[in-house]
C-alpha cells in the first residue's frame, strides 16, 4: 500500500509541477498577483509529494520488500541497514528520484526565502524551475519508473553493486546532487531575468548565495568521491579523469566561474551578459553530465544506465532546456547593457581573467571527454583520451590560475595600483620561492611538478593570509579580524583550501614511491624510509561477504609505526570481488597497503604506496567548502539581500 501511495505522490508531483509552470508564468505576464501566489504554494506542494515518494521508496529498501523490481535488481536481506538506505540512490531509477527529490527542494526554498524578490521575478523563478521539475517527472514516469513490480517475487534480492558498499559511497551522490541540481535555481533566475529583460546589482545579489551553495555541496560531494576512489578501488589514486568524474568537475569549474562574475554584477553592474550566458552553461553542464551517465554514449565504472532510450530522453531535455535558454539569451543580449566601467588593471579585469581561466579549463575537459565520441562517430576510429591528455593540457591553465589569484584578490575596484598589492605581497612571494627551492633542494633529480606545486600552495594560502592582514589597515590592530566580514574570511580559507590542495595534488604527484612484489609471511621489504612485514593471512566472514584478511607491520627506523589490515573480499550473492585498501593515514604521508591474490608458498602479491601529503587534497578540498560556508553565513546575504540602493531626496521632494 505505501508502495502505490508513493507511485500516485509522484504522478502527484507530476501534475503540480505542470500547474507551477503555467499558472505564475501567465499571471507574471498579465501581473496578476493571484495567479502569481499560486507559485509558492505549488513549490512546497511539489517537495511534500515529492518527498512522500522518496520516503516510501527507502520503505521498501528497509523492509526488503522484493516485490519491487528496484529492490530485487539492489538490495539484499542480509545488506547492513545503511546499505539498504543508500541502495535507494545506488542504481539509476532511485537516483532520478533523488534528482527531482532536490529539485522540488531548491524550489521550496526559494518559494520560502524569496520574500525580498520583486513579485514578478519570483513567480518567474519558480516557474522555470518548475518546468525543468516537469521534465524530470516525465522521465521517470515514463522510462524510469521506480515503483513497478514483479508477478513473481523472489525469495532474495540480487544485492547491491559492492563497490557501492562503502560510507563513502553512501554519502557522495546526495552532496553531489545537491550541487548538481542546486545550479537549477541560477538557470531559473537567469532566463527569469531573461524573460524580465532586465538584470541589475540586485539580481547579482540574489543569484550568488544560490550559486555558493551549489559550489559549496558539489565540493563536499566531488571531494568524497575522490577520497572513495582514493581508499576503496586499491589503485592508489584520487581522480581518474573518468568521464563521470569530469562530468562534475566540469559544472564545478562553470560554477565557480559564475560565482565569481556575480560578484561583478553586484559590485559593478558589469559582465551582465556573460554572468547570464554562465549560469545557462553552469546547469547545461550538468545536465550532460546526467546524460553522460545514464545513456551509455561514454564508457564508465561510475554508469548507472546503457538503454538508449533514457538516453534520447534526457538528450530532449538537455537540448529543450539549454537550447532554449541560448535562444532567448541571443534575443534579449543587447538589453543587458552593462553600465560600470573599468580599468585594465583593476579588480574587475583580475575577475574577468580568473572567469576565461575557469571557463577555458572546462572546454579543454569537455573535448577531452567527449573526443572518444566525436572520433568514433566521424571519423570511425576507437580512442581513448586519458589522464596524460589532461595533465597537460588542463593543469597550465590552473597554475596561471593560481599565479594571478593572489593580486587579483587584493586589487581595488574601477582603477587599482598594483605596486601597491605587489610591495604588500613580497613577503608571501619571498616564502613561496623559498619554500620552492627547498623542494627543489630535497628532491635530487626529479621534475619541476612538485616545487611549483610548493610554490603555488605557499603563494595562495600566504597570499589570502596577507589580504587579510591588509584589511587591517594601517593600525594592525589584530583584534579587528574578529570583525571582519565573514564573506572576507570565507574567501580567504577558500582560496586557502585551494592552494593546500593544489599542494597535496603536485606532492602526491612528484613524491609517491611505489612497491609491487610477491610477498612472504615473515619477510620483510623496504619501501622508501619504511619496512613493510606481512606477518599472515587470515579469513574473516563480514555481514554479506568474505575476505582474506593480511595483517602488516609498518615499521620506520626499526620502529613499529602501524599495523594495518589489508583485505581482499568476495561477495557471494554479487559474485564479485573487491579489493579494501589498508592506509595509514599521517599528516605528511600515507603508507597504503594493497593485499593481491595468493601465490605458492604462503606467498601473496602485494601493493605498497608511500604518498606524500595525500590527505592536504581532501583537507583542502574541504576548506574551499568551509570558505564558501563562512561567506554564505555572511549576513549580507541573509538580510535585504533584494535591497536596491535608492538615492535620498532632497528635503521637501516626496520619494517616489
Amino acid at each position: 500500500m505505501i508502495t502505490e501511495l508513493g507511485h500516485f505522490a509522484l504522478i502527484l508531483a507530476f501534475v503540480v509541477a505542470c500547474l507551477q509552470g503555467i499558472v505564475p508564468l501567465v499571471g507574471a505576464h498579465f501581473r496578476w498577483p493571484g495567479w502569481m501566489a499560486v507559485a509558492e504554494p505549488a513549490a512546497t506542494a511539489q517537495l511534500l509529494l515529492t518527498a512522500f515518494s522518496f520516503a516510501a521508496l527507502t520503505h521498501a529498501f528497509v523492509v526488503s520488500d522484493f516485490s519491487l523490481r528496484i529492490v530485487v535488481e539492489n538490495s539484499h536481506s542480509a545488506k547492513p541497514m545503511i546499505y539498504k538506505i543508500s541502495g535507494v540512490w545506488g542504481n539509476h531509477e532511485g537516483s532520478m528520484l533523488l534528482w527531482v527529490l532536490i529539485l522540488a527542494l531548491f524550489g521550496a526554498l526559494a518559494a520560502w526565502f524569496g520574500g525580498n524578490l520583486p513579485p514578478t521575478l519570483r513567480a518567474r523563478v519558480l516557474a522555470v524551475q518548475a518546468w525543468v521539475g516537469a521534465a524530470f517527472f516525465a522521465f521517470i514516469l515514463y522510462t524510469s519508473n521506480p515503483f513497478i513490480r514483479l508477478a513473481t517475487p523472489p525469495f532474495d534480492g540480487q544485492d547491491l553493486n559492492p563497490l557501492l558498499q562503502d560510507p563513502g559511497l553512501a554519502f557522495h551522490p546526495p552532496f553531489l546532487y545537491l550541487g548538481y541540481v542546486g545550479l537549477s535555481i541560477c538557470f531559473s533566475f537567469a532566463v527569469a531575468a531573461l524573460i524580465e529583460g532586465r538584470v541589475d546589482a540586485a539580481w547579482g545579489r540574489w543569484v550568488r548565495p544560490w550559486t555558493l551553495l551549489s559550489w559549496v555541496f558539489l565540493t563536499i560531494g566531488i571531494a568524497l568521491g575522490s577520497w572513495w576512489a582514493y581508499y576503496e578501488l586499491g589503485w592508489g589514486g584520487f581522480w581518474f579523469w573518468d568521464p563521470v568524474e569530469n562530468a562534475s568537475f566540469m559544472p564545478w569549474l562553470l560554477a565557480a566561474a559564475l560565482l565569481h562574475s556575480a560578484i561583478v554584477v553586484e559590485k559593478r553592474e558589469a559582465l551582465k551578459s556573460w554572468t547570464i550566458l554562465l549560469a545557462i552553461l553552469a546547469f547545461g553542464f550538468s545536465l550532460i553530465g546526467t546524460f553522460i551517465v545514464r545513456s551509455g554514449v561514454l564508457t564508465s565504472v561510475h554508469a548507472f544506465a546503457t538503454d538508449p532510450d533514457r538516453g534520447v530522453f534526457i538528450l530532449g531535455i538537455l537540448v529543450f532546456f539549454t537550447g532554449g535558454a541560448l535562444t532567448l539569451y541571443a534575443a534579449r543580449a543587447g538589453a543587458m547593457q552593462a553600465k560600470g566601467i573599468f580599468g585594465v588593471v583593476s579588480r574587475e579585469s583580475a575577475l574577468v581573467l580568473n572567469n576565461i581561466l575557469l571557463a577555458v579549463s572546462c572546454f579543454v575537459v569537455f573535448t577531452g571527454t567527449l573526443w572518444p565520441l566525436v572520433a568514433e562517430m566521424l571519423f570511425d576510429r576507437k580512442l581513448s583520451v586519458g589522464a596524460p591528455f589532461f595533465n597537460m593540457a588542463f593543469t597550465p591553465f590552473m597554475v596561471v590560475l593560481g599565479l594571478v589569484l593572489p593580486v587579483g584578490a587584493m586589487l581595488g575596484w574601477k582603477r587599482a595600483k598594483p605596486a601597491r598589492v605587489l610591495r604588500q605581497l613580497a613577503p608571501a612571494l619571498g616564502l613561496a620561492l623559498a619554500l620552492m627551492g627547498l623542494a627543489w633542494a630535497m628532491q635530487t633529480g626529479r621534475s619541476l611538478f612538485g616545487p611549483i606545486g610548493v610554490f603555488l600552495g605557499t603563494w595562495l594560502v600566504a597570499g589570502a593570509v596577507t589580504d587579510l592582514v591588509a584589511r587591517l589597515g594601517q593600525s594592525r590592530d589584530w583584534r579587528r579580524l574578529r570583525h571582519l566580514p565573514r564573506a572576507d574570511w570565507g574567501k580567504a580559507v577558500a582560496h586557502s583550501g585551494l592552494g593546500i590542495t593544489m599542494l597535496g595534488v603536485a606532492g602526491l604527484m612528484a613524491w609517491e614511491q611505489e612497491d609491487i612484489r610477491v610477498a612472504r609471511v615473515n619477510e620483510p621489504f623496504t619501501v622508501g624510509a619504511y619496512e613493510i612485514e606481512l606477518l599472515g593471512v587470515s579469513r574473516i566472514q563480514g555481514p554479506n561477504y568474505f575476505a582474506d584478511r593480511g595483517e602488516v607491520s609498518v615499521r620506520r627506523d626499526g620502529a613499529e609505526v602501524a599495523h594495518v589490515y589489508p583485505e581482499k573480499r568476495n561477495y557471494p550473492v554479487a559474485a564479485m570481488p573487491t579489493t579494501e585498501a589498508a592506509i595509514d593515514n599521517g599528516f605528511l604521508r600515507d603508507v597504503y597497503v594493497v593485499l593481491g591474490d595468493a601465490q605458492a608458498d604462503r606467498a601473496w602479491t602485494m601493493r605498497v604506496y608511500v604518498k606524500p601529503l595525500a590527505n592536504w587534497i581532501w583537507g583542502g578540498s574541504l576548506l574551499m567548502a568551509l570558505g564558501g560556508a563562512l561567506s554564505l553565513s555572511d549576513r549580507r546575504f541573509r538580510v535585504a539581500a533584494g535591497a536596491r540602493k535608492t538615492t535620498p531626496a532632497p528635503k521637501g521632494v516626496p520619494a517616489e
